[in-house]
Parts: C-alpha cells; structure tokens; sequence
C-alpha cells in the first residue's frame, strides 16, 4: 500500500470539505438577508413594518438639530404595516461603529399600541423611557467621536406591554421582548461631526 498517496487523497478530501463548509456560509445575499432576523418574526413581517423620518432618509445624513452639537431633540417618526395584534412598541436607537462597542442613544417601550409614529422632541412623555449609555433616560443624540458613525432606529412590534421599570437597560428591554415580538423594522442615519 502507498501511504503517500493515501495521504495526498486525504488531504484532498479535507480541502474539498474544507471548500464546501465555506460555500455554505459565504456572504450569499440569501444569508445576508437573514443573518439580522429575530427568531420568530418572519422575513415578510419585517419587510412590511416601514420606519420613516421626515428629518432624513434611510442611510441618509441626520440634521445637526437632533445632535449633540444641535439642538439633542429626538427626530420625528412614522412607522406603518404593523401586523394585528400590537400591544405596545418598544424602540432602540444605538451606534455599533462608536469605538467601545454598540452606544446605546435611545431605549423607549410600552410605546401604545395605536402609534403610528412620534412627534419630533417628543422628550419623556413617549412610552416608558430607559436608559442611555450615558446613564441617562430619554434621547441623547449623536455624537461620534470621530468620522461617520451610522444611527439604527430599530421599533419592534410587540404583543404585550412590558413589565419594567423606566430606566431599564436595553438588555433588559431586549430580554423581556423575547417570544413577543410580532415585527421588526428599522431606519438608519449617519452622521459625520
């Protein structure tokens, strides 16, 4: 028996494995469309929930006015294509480019199920308002350090309110939405300071 061709073949075999299990988890566009889903909250259900601002469109840049250099109001919001069902709605605004980790702007839920959308500066008369990464309740605009970061308005859609108290962290918001969230959607701005 010829051990060394015994041996090439097997590490042909492991390259062709080795070369499948890539192909299977390449960036497909298939995968990329799921990789950001919720468990339990189908794909048409997060394509029909629409987030929009007048203030700035999706990826678009967000006006100085809702920032730390301007005015730190929260920007206006619509959403609609909420499914039946809605109890309440809870929104997470965060930065993932911030150079600490995901900076967390904005935490709002028991937003009322009838909403349709929130005034510009709506302050801390929106639902129940949790705490920033500034630890702080309520909007905190952004406000990179440096560069452009990107701004994601993530609303989910809910079946029931949710029993927390105000100044709940996001992790405590996202862990209490668990099995309750009906959709998903979101809206992103960039900013550059």
């Amino acid at each position: 028996m010829d051990c060394g061709a015994l041996s090439r073949w097997g590490w042909v075999g492991a390259a062709l494995a080795l070369a499948a299990l890539l192909a299977a988890c390449s960036d497909s566009p298939e995968r990329d469309a799921r990789s950001d889903a919720t468990p339990g909250v189908s794909e048409e259900a997060a394509m029909a929930l629409q987030i929009t601002s007048p203030a700035f469109s999706e990826s678009g840049s967000i006006p100085a006015k809702f920032t730390c250099t301007g005015q730190n109001v929260s920007p206006a919001l619509a959403w609609t294509g909420a499914p039946d069902g809605v109890r309440s709605y809870a929104l997470i605004m965060d930065d993932p480019d911030a150079p600490r980790g995901t900076w967390v702007h904005w935490v709002v839920f028991n937003l009322p199920g009838d909403r349709s959308g929130l005034p510009e500066a709506v302050g801390q008369a929106a639902g129940v308002q949790g705490t920033n990464s500034w630890g702080r309740t309520g909007y905190g605009g952004p406000c990179p350090p440096s560069g452009t970061h990107r701004y994601f308005f993530k609303l989910y859609v809910l079946d029931t309110a949710l029993n927390l108290k105000a100044g709940a962290s996001k992790e405590d918001v996202l862990r209490a939405m668990e099995g309750h969230i009906l959709a998903q959607g979101q809206l992103i701005g960039t900013y550059h300071k």
